[in-house]
């Protein structure tokens, strides 16, 4: 195999603030090696991020959907193994995209920087998927923050695997009975 070399590149995803970055990643016979975090990087992109406070992992199993949550902080979220789908809604008071809801497909080589206030939401694709968050705070219960019921059917969210709502290995109790957007949007303009 020919070595193989891809640059690190940054898009727009159609909510203020929420980037989709293209790691750098050199693959040659023996596998590929990925960029997580290059501060230089990011910094040439015009995107000066925090020093990361705290950096987790989970392990989600096929199908099962984590968030939307939207804490006061900025978080880098990506998959270091398996597959996601990613949504993001923006619940930032006064932004020009508030109520706005995108969607990304996360593989290994892909990243997505969530400002703070925009929920974040992910389903895994594949068996243990493992979701890699760096967040620029640390978590701490009772933090200011929101979530929204991720299978909210006016968010309009594609979710390509059929959710039990009964099942907690699918969804958590709480983000099954998080509030709807609508409530959120009262709460949030008000």
């Amino acid at each position: 195999m020919a070595l193989e070399i891809i640059d690190f590149e940054i898009g727009e995803a159609g909510i203020d603030g929420l980037v989709v970055v293209t790691m750098k990643q050199i693959t040659d016979d023996r596998g590929t090696i990925r960029e997580l975090f290059r501060r230089s990087a990011y910094r040439s992109a015009g995107i000066d991020l925090a020093p990361f406070q705290q950096i987790n992992v989970t392990e989600t199993g096929k199908g099962a959907i984590r968030g939307l949550h939207a804490e006061a902080m900025t978080k880098l979220v990506t998959v270091s193994v398996g597959a996601a789908l990613g949504a993001y809604l923006d619940l930032r008071a006064g932004s020009p995209t508030f109520g706005k809801v995108a969607t990304v497909e996360l593989r290994p080589g892909t990243q997505v920087l969530v400002p703070s206030g925009v929920a974040n939401g992910f389903q895994a694709l594949a068996h243990n998927t493992q979701y890699v968050y760096c967040f620029d705070q640390e978590w701490v219960p009772g933090m200011a923050g929101w979530s929204c019921n991720p299978l909210d059917p006016d968010l309009g969210i594609d979710w390509p695997i059929a959710v039990d709502v009964d099942d907690p290995a699918q969804i958590s109790v709480k983000d099954r009975d998080a509030p709807a957007f609508a409530t959120m949007r009262e709460e949030r303009s008000s």
